[in-house]
């Protein structure tokens, strides 16, 4: 498998600490959230982070997915990740949320689906977090 892009980041102190990229790009606080026992207020946490990466990651692969059938459709996807208790285990549920205006819902359907089999992130997923797409 050839590699072609690597990202590295670090953290510390878990869910109440801090991350940052090796290029500094990133460099958060992240707090557990408030309905987990955290502090009150708005913070980054893992599932938010999460969220904005597969966000942008599936809907790059649904824009690659358009050019390739000459759709022309801007698109927003929308992703929601929940932390769920399986019987003491974490994981993830996620549910995608895609609008593309002008193309007619079945069409955009199977688009959305292609797009679930090129994005990295829907690979990495796939066989163990469940994971809705929904065409709004």
């Amino acid at each position: 498998m050839e590699k072609l892009y690597t990202a590295r980041a670090s953290a510390t102190g878990g869910r109440s600490g801090h991350v940052k990229s090796e290029t500094g790009v990133l460099d958060i606080e992240v707090r557990t959230p408030e309905s987990l026992g955290g502090p009150k207020g708005d913070y980054l946490n893992p599932e938010i982070l999460f969220a904005g990466g597969y966000a942008a990651c599936f809907d790059n692969a649904l824009l690659m997915i358009l050019n390739k059938e000459k759709i022309k459709s801007t698109t927003t996807t929308t992703a929601e990740v929940h932390l769920v208790n399986n019987d003491g285990a974490y994981g993830l549920d996620i549910t995608l949320e895609v609008e593309m205006p002008g193309v007619e819902k079945d069409k955009a359907e199977e688009l959305v689906n292609q797009a679930h089999q090129v994005c990295p992130y829907s690979n990495a997923t796939r066989g163990n977090v469940d994971v809705t797409l929904v065409v709004k």
